[in-house]
């Protein structure tokens, strides 16, 4: 993967990352990538959070595998600082080439570096091989997760 560049995202990549995050059974349902105008506000807000870390891994100049880390200091855990991977995606022509691997290594080694201690992640129940590629990389079942679409 030594060609392999994982990089900020710039707003330049909007167009290929809601195109990633769209890619699939539940992405299709919720997301627009024909109208990028709310994707734009949303990257606005990222960037000017130094607590938010969207970052593309990119290949011969294409996008083809997206994240974003999200580091929450707290006082739980003795003060602790922990990291949230959320929006994993890779491209359909990369899955099962180690992309994902590489991104997830890259997320918890930036985690480390900012002072995290804890690196934790929620995946969408539908998403079985997503789990245990998790599982592969780790992480452990350890809560259920709840949400509240307000």
């Amino acid at each position: 993967m030594s060609d392999l560049t994982i990089r900020q995202a710039t707003v330049g990549d909007l167009s290929a990352i809601v195109a990633l995050l769209a890619d699939d059974a539940l992405g299709a349902a919720r997301e627009s990538p024909d109208d990028l105008a709310p994707y734009r506000a949303a990257f606005m807000r990222i960037e000017a959070d130094p607590h938010q870390h969207l970052v593309v891994a990119e290949r011969a100049g294409r996008v083809i595998g997206t994240l974003q880390l999200t580091l929450t200091p707290g006082l739980a855990r003795k003060g602790a600082t922990r990291a949230t991977i959320e929006a994993v995606r890779i491209h359909a022509d990369e899955r099962g080439g180690g992309l994902g691997t590489e991104l997830i290594q890259w997320a918890v080694s930036c985690s480390r570096n900012l002072g995290a201690t804890l690196v934790q992640l929620t995946s969408d129940l539908t998403r079985t091989d997503a789990h245990r590629f998790y599982e592969r990389l780790g992480f452990e079942r350890s809560h259920y997760g709840f949400k509240l679409v307000l």
